[in-house]
């Protein structure tokens, strides 16, 4: 029987890319998202070139009724969930502090930071009920360094790196491990939402050096995900060659 896999944010970039490598390596998959279109597509897409099972949930992670709901009414056969991947998350806008959107502070924090603990919540009885399991946070640069316009943001990663080190201290005793991966740049959705669709500022970000993909992050997790029951990865801090920091960054 295959391990199951619980994806948050599976329809684009990094999750999307996860799941792919995931269900290469055997993984059944639990889709979840937003898009109900694209996860339909995906599902098709997984079922077709990797041949494991999928089942998808539309799911808006900010929302902590539909959450419980849709996760406690998992068929028997889909709950027995081996490893959570959280990697929902956004950045708003990039106002300075003074400056900042009440509306981009509430989504990042109810995104980023409520509903990665809203999920987990859910999902660790379940792992604590089998004595085993996985969580792998995606997390960030912006979880180590605070950086001009990132406050909010900032403060959101750096508070689930927080969580982070706290569930593992927490689910110790249950033999569940504990991961934070934390990217640097990695050129997907993610600057184009921060910029609120404007494309020309989106490509701007990635313009005059080769950042990360999300091809390079799935790979991370491949690993972290297949080491032996005795091994755990606490912690990954992975950046492009050309960036050093989250502000230094070597364009050519």
């Amino acid at each position: 029987m295959n391990k199951i896999a619980f994806i948050t944010g599976a329809t684009a970039g990094i999750g999307e890319a996860c799941a792919k490598k995931l269900a290469e390596i055997g993984f059944d998959l639990i889709i979840s998202g937003r898009r109900k279109e694209k996860l339909e597509i995906l599902q098709q897409e997984l079922i077709a070139n990797y041949q494991v099972k999928v089942f998808s949930i539309e799911l808006d992670v900010r929302n902590q009724k539909e959450v419980e709901s849709k996760i406690k009414s998992l068929p028997e056969k889909w709950n027995k969930i081996d490893l959570l991947l959280n990697n929902a998350g956004l950045a708003v806008g990039v106002s300075s502090f003074q400056e900042g959107i009440i509306d981009d502070w509430e989504r990042m924090i109810d995104t980023n930071l409520k509903g990665l603990l809203y999920v987990t919540r859910a999902i660790t009885p379940l792992m604590i009920e089998r004595k085993k399991g996985q969580i792998i946070n995606i997390t960030s640069v912006a979880g180590k360094e605070v950086y001009p316009g990132g406050n909010v943001y900032c403060a959101t990663k750096h508070a689930v790196d927080a969580i982070t080190k706290g569930m593992r201290i927490d689910l110790l005793p249950h033999n569940i491990k504990v991961c934070s991966l934390a990217p640097g740049m990695v050129d997907t959705e993610f600057s184009l939402v921060r910029f609120k669709g404007d494309s020309e500022k989106a490509e701007q970000v990635y313009n005059g050096f080769t950042p990360l993909n999300a091809e390079d992050i799935a790979e991370t997790v491949e690993f972290i995900a297949t080491r032996p029951s005795h091994v755990n990865i606490n912690d990954i801090l992975i950046m492009a060659t050309d960036q050093a920091s989250a502000r230094d960054v070597n364009k050519q």
